[in-house]
């Protein structure tokens, strides 16, 4: 029994490995082509997709929430880089809140194996006990979801295990959301651009 749960765990470390591994090479890759240096570059390859761009990035966004395999933060900084700062923010928080509410709908349809199955044991075990605060709750992860400082695609299907309304949850997203997605838009995207700048001094 305990060797068939750990089994779906391996497989699931196995991905986000691959997804970190294939994530840096497709920065590089971008960075290599111009995409983030030149904005020829970057018009050319959005070209490519016309308007469907936004709607693929936003898919990849979506994606990412309920199939976390790729980190959340290269998305973001990625869509800042993409499509420019006030775009790139709005991709970022629309592709976000439909993922957080499609967590919320797949932990009330198939319940807390489902919520195990997605994230490690540790995780789990530390925030369960949110659920006995019943009353509580709703406060608790409006805050995690404000101040970043939880996983919250994770807190996102653990409220899907609460009596929590769709609707309440769907306002908590929506007006929580955009402060912590701006800030770590920018931030990390200051952090990438530094690092392109430090790969062309090297001369990598």
């Amino acid at each position: 029994m305990v060797a068939e749960k750990k089994y779906p765990r391996m497989i699931w470390n196995v991905l986000t490995v691959s997804g970190i591994l294939f994530s840096i090479w497709l920065f590089y890759m971008g960075w290599k082509q111009g995409i983030f240096t030149s904005e020829e570059a970057l018009r050319s390859f959005l070209s490519v997709w016309g308007n469907w761009a936004p709607a693929l990035f936003i898919g990849i966004q979506i994606l990412q929430v309920v199939i976390p395999v790729i980190p959340g933060g290269l998305t973001l900084a990625a869509g800042v880089l993409l499509f420019g700062p006030w775009w790139g923010f709005l991709y970022n928080y629309v592709g976000i809140a439909v993922g957080s509410i499609c967590n919320f709908l797949l932990a009330r349809s198939y319940g807390k194996p489902f919520v195990q199955s997605m994230v490690s044991e540790k995780v789990f075990d530390k925030y369960i006990g949110w659920l006995d605060k019943k009353d509580r709750f709703d406060k608790l992860f409006a805050l995690a979801i404000f101040l970043p400082v939880a996983p919250d695609d994770f807190l996102c299907m653990l409220a899907g295990l609460t009596k929590m309304t769709l609707k309440r949850f769907t306002a908590i997203i929506l007006l929580a959301k955009p402060a912590s997605i701006f800030a770590y838009s920018i931030g990390l995207t200051a952090v990438i651009q530094h690092f392109l700048s430090w790969l062309a001094t090297v001369g990598v």
